[in-house]
């Protein structure tokens, strides 16, 4: 009997599950598998690490062991006796309010910065799922306006501040939100219409999509800019901010509207046929069944739109208006100040960086919380 009670606990113990050995599985295994699979693999992967360690402790040094800071005066030559070695972190402590808000008047800076403040929670805002109510259009223009007010002026005691004084950051949130808030509604309509069984309608949305992706944003603003002026009544004139603006909406919705219309050509029959089969209208069927899973499937190439269209912004430059790249640049034309590009254009970029990355994780966030609900 015993013997029989040994044999039985023996086998029980062979077949109890082992745990996989720890380099094959978790980070160790990972690195294992594609960082030092073989010799070749190896010798690339500690020259690579080497390379990047050496890089990494040079850029520390320079950007903050050895840099300066500030200087008196504009007195540079701090700078300058650093010969390289050192970053001049100074030129941002000096030109910073320039960058991010232009030209406009010095003791009116809380105005553009309380904008830049509204439009990041605006973002935050837009972005909680628990705010996707219709109130949420309300805020959005509410906001809106109060940012129109506050950069304009004129009223309840701020001093009116004309367009051509505004600059920076501002001026490319502007630019971003207002254009990207615009021309995704078109952009949807404009997809639809393409879809449409009315030739006229289809007829217009294929030329407008056509013609407009057939030439550079450039262009578009130059015409904006240039031609659509000599267009208007004698004595009248449209704002060279709201031209440029019309400019990136037009822009911007051509190409979004070819990103929505993969997505609804992505959609099976069974999808229009099942929402027929309920008797909705092409509305309803449209907004509660077609374009929630057509945009679902788009997330990822509408961010990237997204993201592009926020750095062409800077294209603004050819018309005159001063955008956060253009005031960077200006910001070095002082004679004290030039030979230290670097620093604002890293400055420069790493702004633009914070918003595209903000934009990319949210969009891999939100595809994931739609595509789990889209299983259940």
């Amino acid at each position: 009997m015993s013997d029989i009670t040994l044999n039985a606990s023996a086998k029980v113990a062979e077949a109890a599950p082992r745990s996989a050995p720890i380099s094959q599985i978790g980070f160790v295994g990972w690195m294992r598998a594609n960082l030092f699979s073989g010799w070749l693999s190896t010798a690339v992967t500690l020259l690579l690490a080497y390379m990047i360690v050496r890089w990494a402790i040079g850029f520390v040094d320079w950007a903050f062991i050895n840099a300066v800071w500030s200087v008196p005066n504009n007195q540079t030559q701090a700078c300058r006796d650093l010969r390289g070695t050192g970053a001049c972190w100074a030129v941002i402590n000096e030109k910073h309010r320039f960058i991010l808000f232009g030209t406009y008047p010095y003791e009116e800076h809380w105005r553009p910065a309380l904008c830049i403040a509204l439009f990041v929670g605006l973002y935050i805002v837009s972005a909680m799922r628990r705010f996707w109510r219709k109130e949420l259009a309300l805020i959005w223009v509410g906001v809106l306006t109060l940012i129109g007010v506050l950069m304009w002026g004129g009223v309840l005691g701020m001093p009116y501040v004309p367009q051509e004084r505004w600059g920076g950051l501002v001026i490319t949130l502007i630019l971003a939100t207002f254009g990207l808030a615009l021309a995704f509604p078109l952009a949807i309509l404009v997809a639809l219409g393409r879809r449409s069984k009315l030739p006229a309608i289809k007829a217009l949305c294929v030329l407008y999509v056509e013609l407009i992706r057939g030439v550079p944003l450039i262009s578009l603003l130059f015409m904006a800019s240039v031609m659509f002026p000599l267009f208007l009544p004698e004595g009248m004139n449209i704002d060279k901010l709201l031209r440029a603006q019309l400019a990136i909406i037009l822009f911007a919705g051509a190409y979004l509207a070819e990103v929505v219309r993969g997505g609804l050509q992505s959609l099976s029959k069974g999808q229009y046929e099942a929402a027929d089969a309920l008797g909705l209208s092409y509305w309803q069927k449209t907004g509660f069944i077609i374009l929630p899973q057509a945009l679902r499937l788009v997330i990822p190439p509408l961010v990237n739109t997204f993201i592009g269209f926020f750095k062409d912004t800077s294209l603004v430059l050819i018309i005159g208006i001063f955008d956060l790249l253009t005031a960077g640049k200006t910001a070095i034309i002082e004679p004290a100040w030039q030979g230290f590009g670097i620093e604002v254009y890293l400055t420069v970029g790493a702004i633009y960086f914070i918003f595209c990355f903000a934009m990319s994780k949210y969009s891999q966030g939100l595809e994931a919380e739609l595509n789990r609900h889209g299983r259940r």
